[in-house]
């Protein structure tokens, strides 16, 4: 496949956002500590998974980030050593902890989200409304066409392994965030 020559350019584009991504991150843990460099998206994903009573367990909490269980594993260890996380004996199976923040856990991460959203709001002020979801619309469809194509390639990895064609499970569904996009232009 023949790449355009405007990929190179939004390759170079993708770049210079992972960089200022990291300085993002680095300046957060610098200016607010309370939740460890690389940490604020686990505790993000544990209040969004968690039941307030119970918790989640580690193996889905590694599903949804699309991480590796062992490493979910030494993020949790370390979110627990800091007392942000709390494990719980699962009562249906002792051999697994179900997950849950702390109210210190619940600060940090509010703590943490107040402070990229006032960077974030200082960022964009002189942005158009229209201009901020365009680029939100933009964002969106651009991880999930990113993830189809990744999805499309481990399947063909896997074709490929095995012999048997790939099954193509991922029929486009109408994309709210395109419609936004085309409607902001």
């Amino acid at each position: 496949m023949k790449t355009p020559a405007h990929h190179g350019e939004l390759v170079h584009r993708m770049r210079n956002l992972s960089r200022v991504v990291r300085l993002i991150r680095q300046r957060r843990v610098t200016e607010r500590p309370g939740v460890p460099l690389g940490m604020v998206g686990t505790l993000m994903r544990l209040d969004e998974m968690a039941d307030r009573a119970v918790g989640c367990h580690a193996k889905e909490l590694a599903e949804q980030a699309g991480l590796d269980p062992s490493t979910v594993s030494r993020a949790v260890a370390a979110l627990v050593a800091q007392g942000l996380v709390v494990r719980r004996a699962d009562p249906a199976d002792r051999r697994a902890s179900f997950l849950a923040l702390t109210a210190a856990g619940r600060a940090a991460l509010h703590e943490a989200q107040a402070w990229y959203g006032d960077l974030l709001a200082d960022a964009l002020a002189e942005w158009s409304p229209a201009q901020v979801e365009a680029f939100g619309a933009a964002l969106d469809r651009f991880a999930a066409d990113i993830q189809g194509a990744l999805d499309r390639a481990t399947d063909a990895t896997e074709a490929t392994r095995t012999g048997d064609p790939p099954v193509r499970t991922d029929v486009p569904e109408p994309n709210n965030s395109q419609n936004k996009l085309e409607a902001a232009r």
